[in-house]
């Protein structure tokens, strides 16, 4: 009892700004739940919907190299107070722009590009501001927390902008974003401190120059590098996993889309209970082991019931299986690069870590979509009955997704084995933590 009211009284600036800033990322995932519909009711047309998502991550990908040396030169608190004013002003042009009838998809295009611009330079100053304004003993439970608030926003997400477009249409959705960047805006102006680094004399950098900094940071600490790349690996999977799942289970016999929301609030439901289960977990012996045994079980498990799987409640397992350790792998991973990096590099490491780490992603939504059009369902369709992947995958559209399935399990499995027993990686806890800033990068 003790211990929790300790936390309260520490980490009270923390839970302000973690309980508002979710549910500011509430209304922002409700918009874009909603758009997602319109832009779909209005082209029916899958890649039209999908463009939104690329427009989103296209500057994520590429500029978060840049982003982070804004981060750690500007203010935190002003750059998150003026992301999501810009935030605020797309919610607010789309509001307006429906309202006179003249909200085109090239409009939602520019603005989800401009809003990943903000995501993109307003990530790592919050990462960074995190870390400043939590004591470092609650690393692994903020970790857990904030895995359980998004866990809550995944489920909420669908439900609740379904509910508002049925009921008030997506004007309200709009106003509801907006009322919850009210709170969010207001809590972090006016109530919370984000300290500042007021070190002086420091060397100064040009822009290009401190633009490298993550990049040489990691190159000088190849286990931070080799937990990157593993997780950029990793990515290339999921990802294809992320694109080859609709495939699946809108074509299977017994699938559909009850099908697929139900696999996915199972997701979310898996992912709410391993947050919890991170939020109360002590620190491991070894961080590194369980990042990778968590998504050793999670690949092994997942991939293998829905390549196998015919059924609702067999697909629901394999997602439950393959998301109730995610939580556990993040907070852990979040632990290591907080304790790790020194706070002045962490806006250009985190920066650095988001362009090497998640470059793989839009590439492995494309591998997974080329593969499961283009090679994996041809194939099954030229399969002649009693052939041994008939007996294995089933027939029809979507057994080719499900073949995928069971080459991206092993291809999970490989991955994992093969950084579980690289030795810098097993070695990044062990490593000195740093004492002195650019100067022993440069």
């Amino acid at each position: 009892m003790k211990h929790n009211h300790s936390f309260l009284f520490e980490a009270k600036a923390f839970l302000l700004l973690w309980s508002t800033q979710s549910f500011s990322e509430l209304g922002s995932a409700m918009t874009s739940y909603a758009l997602v519909i319109w832009s779909y009711e209005q082209k029916g047309s899958a890649l039209a919907t999908s463009l939104l998502m690329i427009c989103s991550y296209a500057p994520y990908v590429i500029l978060s190299i840049f982003a982070g040396t804004l981060s750690d030169r500007w203010n935190k608190k002003r750059i998150m107070l003026v992301c999501d004013t810009v935030a605020a002003m797309g919610t607010v042009t789309v509001f307006l722009l429906l309202k006179t009838g003249t909200l085109a998809l090239w409009h939602l295009y520019v603005l989800n590009a401009l809003n990943g611009l903000m995501n993109t330079v307003q990530q790592p100053a919050s990462e960074v501001a995190v870390t400043r304004i939590l004591p470092r003993k609650y690393y692994q439970k903020i970790g857990g927390m904030r895995y359980f608030s998004n866990a809550l926003n995944s489920i909420g997400t669908p439900v609740l902008a379904t509910a508002f477009l049925a009921f008030a249409g997506i004007k309200v959705v709009l106003w509801f974003d907006l009322l919850t960047f009210a709170t969010a805006f207001i809590s972090l102006l006016l109530f919370i401190k984000i300290p500042e680094d007021t070190a002086s004399g420091e060397k100064k950098e040009s822009f290009i120059a401190a633009a490298g900094t993550g990049i040489k940071y990691l190159h000088n600490n190849r286990g931070i590098f080799n937990l990157i790349l593993f997780l950029a690996c990793i990515n290339l999977t999921a990802s294809m996993y992320q694109a080859a799942l609709p495939a699946m289970l809108l074509s299977r016999a017994n699938g559909g889309q009850k099908a697929l929301g139900t696999v996915n609030a199972i997701t979310g439901i898996a992912m709410l209970a391993g947050s919890i289960l991170a939020s109360f977990l002590g620190k491991p012996k070894n961080r590194v082991r369980v990042i990778c045994n968590s998504l050793l079980f999670s690949m092994s498990f997942e991939n293998f019931i829905l390549a196998f799987g015919r059924t609702i409640p067999a697909w629901c397992l394999g997602a439950f299986l393959g998301w109730i350790l995610i939580p556990l792998m993040s907070t852990n991973l979040d632990a290591i690069l907080r304790e790790t990096i020194p706070v002045d590099l962490q806006g250009r490491v985190y920066a650095a870590r988001n362009t090497l780490q998640f470059f793989m992603i839009p590439v492995g939504f494309f591998l997974g979509g080329f593969l499961v059009d283009t090679v994996f369902e041809p194939v099954m369709r030229l399969q002649k009955p009693g052939s041994i992947l008939l007996s294995m995958f089933g027939s029809g559209k979507g057994s080719g997704a499900a073949f995928l399935f069971f080459i991206l399990a092993f291809s999970g499995i490989l991955t994992c084995i093969i950084f579980r027993h690289n030795k810098s990686l097993q070695n990044v806890e062990s490593a000195p933590l740093p004492q002195t800033q650019e100067d022993e990068l440069l």
